[in-house]
């Protein structure tokens, strides 16, 4: 077998068992990120009262992870398709796991805080190779197969997350607390690191775009002068400098845009492909993207705070309450691909934003209803409701999102679409402290937090109702029916969920 193979090349032979060992190495590490995201939300309010962590650490814990990994999302890819995917997934995994041991072994809330911003980072480097590998290593008839693989194992850790969360958690496995949801990580980690240096085989983009360093470099400043002032605005009482910052923050994302434009002409090595927002229905997917990742970034994070510290739950009850939002989540995705897009089209999206809302507004009715009394039962209806409209969005927006968009960027647009959802959580995650937290009080009695989260938490869904509604607007700009792709006959579907672009033929286009 050569050292290299280029985009789309066969292995050896059929019976080279060798890439199968290749596949269950990526999809490990594939659902070590998955899980890592949603491990993190049910352990939060254990994390606030063992390590003291404030009310912004709190969301930065959260959003430092989504914000490292949507600035380096696109340049990770590019970094493989240059240097070798091998290599940068090795990279990647190996300081994933080095990230994962000193988020367990954090002295204080800030350098946790840290290590989770390199954990986003190490993701980014990590998780743009997986389905890249998994083309240059399989040839065009098995790779259906695979891909049907991946949508298992992104169900399986949509259900497995907040449950693994929730029992290491609640076991205090070695009197750690929370901190073996970051240090189950390590075994897996330097298991993957081992197995893949022996069994994935290297490749690289014969032409690969170049680096943009100074458009992630702007897009993290432009960023970060965002976020931070809504996440520590509230504690410091809105001072001046927090909406000097946001204003800044205008300016930034405007110069961003005249230097990828500069930077199209001169090289064609954008960090963004600014051309492609003359494509109505990819500039309102990438609308849709964004505000759906704002939408998710408050819920999950608000929700996890209202079971455990508003209700009082245990972590376990709060992670077993979910289960039925997560498999209503995978049932869903699945009908819509198979059985509904093909018939309906976007209406089938649109009828997801609707039962999303519907369901978050039955969650609201509820919770004013039962107050702290509400059982985990009853919660169990607005969340199939709610999960079932949410699979009906993820799983066919991005076809949705690039069925207009011409094959030579198609690339390049599936990267950007899961840099904006990223963006777009990172913010949702920045937001909790308008929307949530500043419903509360800053002095409460015992007796007063639970009432006082229980209507933070339905002011907050309120907000997420009305995104809901924005989004199923936005919609109406989509194609009103998409072109299925297949392999041979256009591109693999892109998985939201792993944060992967879908890859092309174009060996100039990155992963």
């Amino acid at each position: 077998m050569t050292s290299t193979e280029i985009l789309g090349a066969s292995p050896a032979g059929p019976a080279d068992r060798r890439r199968w060992f290749a596949l269950a190495i990526v999809m490990t590490a594939a659902f070590m990120d998955l899980v890592d995201v949603t491990i993190v939300n049910i352990a939060i309010p254990s994390i606030q009262r063992d390590a003291g962590a404030s009310v912004s650490q709190i969301q930065w814990i959260t959003a430092g992870y989504a914000l490292a990994f949507a600035a380096g999302l696109i340049t990770g890819g590019r970094l493989g398709d240059i240097h070798g995917r091998k290599r940068m997934f090795l990279i990647g995994i190996g300081g994933f796991t080095l990230a994962s041991a000193l988020c367990g072994f954090a002295a204080n809330p800030d350098m946790l805080v840290a290590s989770r911003i390199l954990q986003g980072a190490m993701a980014a480097m990590m998780v743009p190779q997986v389905l890249s590998i998994v083309h240059a290593t399989f040839p065009a008839h098995e790779r259906g197969k695979v891909f049907g693989l991946f949508g298992a194992i992104v169900g399986l850790g949509a259900v497995s997350g907040p449950l693994l969360g929730a029992l290491l958690t609640e076991w205090n496995l070695f009197g750690l607390e929370w901190r073996p949801i970051f240090l189950i990580n390590l075994p897996v980690g330097v298991a993957a690191l081992i197995l893949g240096s022996r069994y994935i085989t290297e490749s690289k983009a014969p032409r690969a775009l170049k680096l943009d360093l100074v458009g992630v470099a702007l897009v993290t400043l432009g960023l970060t002068m965002l976020l931070y002032p809504l996440t520590r605005g509230r504690e410091l009482g809105w001072p001046l400098w927090g909406y000097l910052s946001m204003a800044g923050a205008l300016v930034v994302f405007g110069a961003l845009v005249a230097y990828e434009r500069r930077k199209a002409a001169r090289d064609g090595s954008p960090l963004v492909e600014l051309s492609l927002f003359r494509v109505k229905s990819f500039a309102a997917g990438i609308a849709v993207q964004t505000v759906f990742g704002v939408a998710l970034g408050v819920f999950f994070l608000v929700w996890t705070l209202y079971m455990q510290i508003g209700l009082g739950w245990s972590p376990l009850r709060a992670g077993l309450t979910g289960v039925p939002f997560s498999i209503a989540v995978s049932t869903a995705a699945g009908l819509s691909v198979q059985k509904l897009v093909p018939r309906f089209g976007r209406r089938v999206l649109q009828a997801g934003a609707l039962l999303m809302a519907a369901g978050i507004l039955l969650y609201i009715w509820e919770s004013g209803r039962y107050g702290m009394s509400i059982a985990s039962w009853q919660m169990a209806l607005p969340l199939v409701v709610m999960g079932v409209g949410m699979g009906l969005i993820v799983a066919p927006l991005t076809d949705a999102v690039l069925s207009e968009v011409p094959r030579e960027h198609a690339g390049s647009a599936s990267g950007l679409i899961n840099t904006v959802q990223q963006m777009g959580n990172a913010l949702g995650l920045g937001l909790v402290s308008v929307v949530f937290f500043g419903e509360i009080g800053d002095r409460l009695t015992a007796a007063q937090v639970g009432p006082a989260f229980v209507n933070a938490f339905q002011h907050a869904l309120g907000w997420v109702a009305a995104v809901m509604a924005v989004i199923f607007l936005l919609m109406f700009a989509l194609p009103r029916r998409s072109a299925q792709h297949v392999e041979g006959g256009a591109q693999p579907q892109d998985d939201l969920s792993l944060g992967t672009p879908a890859r092309t033929d174009e060996p100039e286009l990155v992963g």
